[in-house]
């Protein structure tokens, strides 16, 4: 077998920025976006809409609302145990194949607050809760779960309940700045109760490639949270191309994916709150220095990230007063007057998108 190509860093970036729809905006129906982006982190319900600003042509509020409220997307706990928005085809893929994560998710986070509670009664209890149609939200389900284990912790039944048991979050929660108490409602008009196959597993690292390739086991496994994936790409290999990382790491990818040359130019883009793109990978040297990542990957925090290049050169962060909104940018490089500019540009259009009747204000911290 000959000597594999070797991707640099900035190849790999420019492979992930193109097939994230990020090195130019995509005329693209929202749904079709979601899919081939594999989901959006829907940790707070403004999170994919800045997202998808990023990434679509012309993209409107209402557009993404009314996928959800047509329950063409939906909400609830997959990838990393956290808030993710999918399609209805993709969440019947991805949640039977992460219930052993969730499982392990809640064992380790609620498992000694449950006073022994049978966690097969609790789901079969839960799900006769939430029995015809109706919704609960999770306290309230906490709480109802206790008049059968009164001595366990309401709130760590209402979790567990969520990790245990496929639920939805049905609309108005997940839509523009609606927030408060989770909804859980159950999710078998879905089909996602069906078992997973090994089948399914290599369709869904197939279309992992597709939205985050080329890529390691490694990263496949941050991504996902999953374990024995060797086993899954050992399957994939006679299909897939091999490359390898500059430090010598196998890399995987479908054979007719798009990988840009690394001087196509990326444009300014203002990454929303654990944005994917930061977080797909095991290795993100491709998206920025490992003492950027300290940075910006804080414990379970991960900030609203500037990409200047394509990589990451600032956090920003909007704060609302009483009649003015303000974006502030902090960079962690030196940057040109032209980057610069391109930033407050950027930034006064996402202002203009996310408050569109409140005076704007753009400040540009200096490089310290």
């Amino acid at each position: 077998m000959g000597a594999r190509e070797t991707l640099s860093a900035r190849a790999l970036n420019r492979a992930l920025l193109g097939r994230q729809l990020l090195l130019r905006r995509a005329d693209l129906p929202v749904v079709a976006a979601v899919e081939r982006l594999l989901g959006l982190n829907a940790q707070d319900p403004n999170l994919p809409y800045l997202a998808l600003w990023n990434r679509l042509e012309g993209f409107t509020i209402n557009e993404l609302t009314g996928a959800i409220e047509s329950r063409e997307l939906v909400r609830s706990t997959l990838m990393r145990a956290t808030q993710h928005l999918l399609s209805v085809p993709d969440f019947r893929l991805i949640r039977p194949q992460l219930a052993p994560l969730l499982r392990r998710v809640q064992r380790t986070a609620f498992g000694r607050r449950l006073a022994g509670a049978d966690l097969d009664a609790l789901v079969t209890e839960a799900r006769g809760l939430l029995a015809d149609g109706r919704t609960l939200t999770r306290p309230e389900l906490g709480r109802l779960l206790a008049r059968r284990w009164p001595d366990a912790d309401p709130s760590a039944l209402g979790w567990s309940a969520q990790y245990l048991e496929p639920v939805v979050h049905p609309a108005p929660s997940g839509t523009w700045n609606v927030r408060g108490a989770t909804p859980f409602a159950r999710a078998d008009w879905t089909g996602v109760h069906r078992e997973p196959t090994l089948q399914d597993a290599c369709l869904l690292f197939r279309r992992y490639l597709t939205a985050f390739g080329p890529a390691s086991v490694a990263d496949a496994r941050t991504w996902s949270g999953l374990g024995g994936l060797r086993e899954v790409f050992d399957r994939l290999r006679p299909e897939l191309r091999v490359f390898a990382d500059a430090s010598g790491r196998e890399l995987f990818d479908l054979p007719d994916a798009p990988r840009p040359e690394g001087d196509v130019p990326a444009p300014v883009r203002l990454l929303p709150e654990f944005d994917a793109t930061l977080l797909a990978h095991a290795d993100r040297t491709r998206m920025m220095t490992t003492d950027i990542r300290r940075r910006v990957c804080n414990g379970a925090a991960v900030a609203a990230t500037v990409l200047v290049d394509g990589t990451v050169a600032a956090t920003w962060t909007a704060k609302s007063a009483a009649d003015a909104v303000t974006l502030t940018v902090r960079p962690f490089r030196p940057l040109s007057s032209a980057d610069r500019s391109a930033i407050e540009a950027e930034a006064a259009s996402l202002l203009a998108f996310t408050h569109p009747t409140t005076r704007h204000d753009v400040r540009l911290i200096p490089h310290q």
